[in-house]
């Protein structure tokens, strides 16, 4: 297995003790998913978590890095992501206070998006 997938898969085993833990492959990365919800990023050699205005305090006054990127090789981009704290990454329970971070902006998100309507056959 690459490097990069054995990663992907430390990380979900910390997301393990929330539910149900899926990894897929994305953009040269990989997506993390708790009970179907998306809840973190592995992409540059790093974990990143979903999060919001509520919990992104607590990721920067941590020392959590945002997810950023550089699009079409000029414009830098930044996402609602951020690293854990370096020690989050030794263990399910050290992982949990901030999984749980990720899981709660997860569950807002999907509470704001738009219902999709259903197409009628």
């Amino acid at each position: 297995m690459p490097a990069k997938d054995e990663f992907a898969h430390h990380c979900a085993e910390l997301f393990a003790p929330l539910g149900p833990v899926r990894v897929a492959r994305m953009f040269g990365g990989h997506g993390i998913y708790v009970d179907g919800l998306f809840i973190a990023i592995v992409a540059f050699d790093s974990l990143y978590l979903k999060a919001d205005d509520q919990t992104a305090p607590a990721f920067e006054q941590a020392g959590g890095a945002r997810f950023q990127y550089e699009a079409q090789g000029r414009k830098r981009v930044s996402l609602h992501y951020w690293t854990p704290p370096a020690e989050a990454m030794e263990s399910p329970q050290l992982m949990a206070p901030w999984a749980r971070r990720a899981l709660d902006a997860a569950v807002r998100a999907r509470a704001k998006a738009p219902k999709r309507a259903t197409k009628k056959r």
